[in-house]
């Protein structure tokens, strides 16, 4: 019988191993549980922010963070960019290659806040949609400071997560972003180019674009 995902989650995070869960999450799927952001379309906020800037990848290195099933990847490559696109979860790379068999995306096992040092500075584009909102609070600065780093000079980083303000509590998982907590991309050498609070559509987002 399937397990409910919250359990899960507090199983993993009081053990001292929480990333492990994610692994846990998408085996349980394959026993009819569920991954709750799990969607078989790519993240709207993506498409029309894509569609709006007219973005075209040109043969350009893209790099999909927390991948999951791969909905997300597969737009970018469809777009024209040469996609990585990893998970922390290895049952989450095989329903991705599973899903898209002819797929000429590049689906890989990874951890974040263990990245490929080959990834450094890497990639035209990078998108982050809903992975820093499902890690503890706690591993927000790292996993910032390893997505800033895949970003090449000249490169684009599209930021899509849950949105709250500072002064909003902050505890549980997913757990809303501010700004303020967003600015660490600043320190980590990344310029703002655009934030948009989208809390009053669905799903409530914060889109925030930034450029080495």
């Amino acid at each position: 019988m399937p397990e409910n995902v919250g359990n899960i989650l507090r199983r993993h995070f009081q053990s001292g191993d929480y990333t492990a869960a994610f692994e846990t999450i998408y085996q349980n799927a394959e026993e009819g549980g569920v991954i709750p952001w799990d969607t078989p379309q790519p993240a709207p906020h993506l498409v029309e922010w894509a569609d709006r800037e007219n973005l075209q990848g040109d043969g350009q290195p893209a790099l999909v963070i927390g991948c999951g099933t791969g909905a997300d990847a597969e737009f970018l490559a469809q777009r024209g960019f040469a996609v990585t696109a990893f998970d922390i979860a290895p049952t989450a790379i095989k329903m991705c290659q599973d899903r898209f068999p002819a797929s000429a995306v590049n689906y890989q096992t990874a951890d974040l806040l263990a990245a490929p040092s080959e990834w450094r500075e890497q990639f035209a584009f990078v998108l982050e949609s809903r992975t820093l909102q499902a890690l503890p609070w706690q591993m927000c600065q790292p996993a910032i400071e390893a997505i800033a780093s895949c970003v090449r000079p000249g490169g684009t980083l599209l930021v899509l997560c849950l949105g709250r303000d500072p002064q909003e509590d902050k505890r549980g998982i997913p757990w809303a972003l501010s700004r303020e907590e967003l600015a660490h991309f600043f320190t980590c050498g990344l310029t703002e180019i655009e934030f948009e609070d989208l809390r009053h559509a669905v799903p409530r987002t914060l889109r925030f674009a930034c450029a080495r």
